[in-house]
């Protein structure tokens, strides 16, 4: 007669091995899976299942009923962990006046209104929900963002779009300049355009804009932005060759001055221009209507009569409308990449601001040449012609260049 041997598994012993696949599977598991692995443990536990599982697992008799009976019936949807309408209602559903408490608080003509408890500060998500929490609205700021999505609005910065009064001839303005430089180039005569840049601070000062450095170690700059007397600043000044899209840049280390500004034209003609159009007779400068360069100012008539006597070229200039600078074609096709050269770098000297511009290149091909305000072939802006150019009354005997 054979020996059997019969193994018995207890309460307890069940009770562990479903604790153990509990603590193994939960971390994976929704909400609805884990009421329905549950509720596959208690049936398979027989009589006593419901109690067994929810006692291992630490849930709720109720929630491992509720998975039983979804296991069941099968009526929750595929991908559903609750029935629709589950969960926590919404911040506008259980406070209803909450939305209309934060578009008073955001609305645009409510800025710098006496009565508006935010008056001018500035209306972060932080700020509005410590305003609204004030009022009795009780919110995260979390809540406060998707309730301002909800109702339409979005981080947005100002818009540069006002431009003030239009001239009724301004189109016309930029239509002559237009076909003036491009009868220039049909003729394989030069145009150029030309400006000053921003003048900048020499020395450790710090520049806008970030850039990749090893974790915790910025660049460290000056504290306070006082101007090194030993090293002073330079205005870099700019020519733009429209048909050969390169540049020339000469670093100033004086004052920007009209003489400055026609002696840099004068170092790219002879560096560069008459090389590039030996056969030119004429020489078109786009040029915005102020600073150095600007059309009231006599010292620029006078040099550039000067240089045009020196090179037998006839020079003429179109100064763009007021307000209208930025069409430039320097400024953004030239000035610009070199903002973007030295952002977030210190210009610690003179040869840091000449070696960075002349690494400026873009895309599409941009040259560059660049000279400082010590190079023989361009001389520094001299202080005895710093005023030359202003004062009233002294440019009446010349006529301004306008546009028609």
């Amino acid at each position: 007669m054979g020996a059997y041997a019969c193994a018995m598994v207890t309460a307890a012993d069940r009770e562990a091995e479903v604790t153990r696949k509990w603590e193994l599977l939960s971390p994976f598991l929704d909400e609805r899976q884990r009421r329905l692995w549950m509720a596959t443990e208690a049936r398979e536990g027989g009589r006593g299942g419901v109690s067994l599982v929810a006692h291992a697992t630490g849930a709720a008799r109720s929630t491992v009923t509720r998975g039983v009976f979804e296991l069941e019936n099968g009526q929750e949807e595929p991908g559903r962990a609750r029935r629709p309408g589950g969960g926590r209602k919404r911040a506008d559903v259980t406070d209803p006046g909450v939305v209309a408490a934060l578009r008073a608080l955001v609305d645009p003509d409510a800025r710098g209104d006496p009565e508006s408890p935010l008056l001018w500060t500035t209306k972060s998500l932080r700020t509005l929900a410590g305003e609204l929490g004030r009022a009795g609205h009780t919110v995260s700021p979390m809540t406060v963002g998707r309730l301002l999505k909800d109702a339409g609005f979005s981080l947005q910065p100002s818009v540069k779009t006002l431009e003030g009064s239009q001239h009724p001839d301004r189109d016309g303005q930029f239509r002559y300049l237009n076909a003036q430089a491009e009868a220039h180039q049909s003729a394989g005569e030069p145009v150029i355009s030309v400006d000053a840049k921003k003048k900048e601070k020499i020395g450790q000062y710090k520049q806008a804009s970030r850039s990749w450095r090893p974790k915790g170690q910025p660049e460290k700059t000056n504290v306070h932005d006082f101007i090194d007397k030993d090293k002073g600043k330079v205005t870099p000044y700019g020519v733009y060759d429209v048909a050969a899209n390169s540049g020339w840049v000469a670093v100033g280390t004086d004052h920007d001055t009209a003489q400055f500004a026609v002696s840099t034209i004068r170092a790219w003609w002879q560096n560069v221009g008459r090389e590039a159009y030996p056969g030119a007779s004429r020489l078109l400068v786009t040029a915005d209507g102020g600073g150095s360069n600007g059309y009231r100012t006599r010292l620029w008539k006078t040099e550039l009569a000067r240089f045009a006597a020196e090179t037998g070229l006839e020079v003429s200039v179109c100064h763009l409308p007021p307000g209208t600078s930025k069409w430039n074609k320097i400024e953004h096709r030239l000035f610009s990449q070199i903002s973007l050269a030295w952002k977030d770098r210190p210009l610690v000297s003179h040869e840091v601001v000449v070696s960075t511009i002349a690494a400026v290149t873009t895309r599409t091909g941009l040259n560059r040449e660049r000279r400082t305000g010590h190079h023989p072939r361009v001389p520094q802006g001299h202080q005895d012609h710093r005023q030359a150019d202003q004062g009233p009354g002294k440019d009446r005997d010349l006529a301004p260049a306008r546009l028609p």
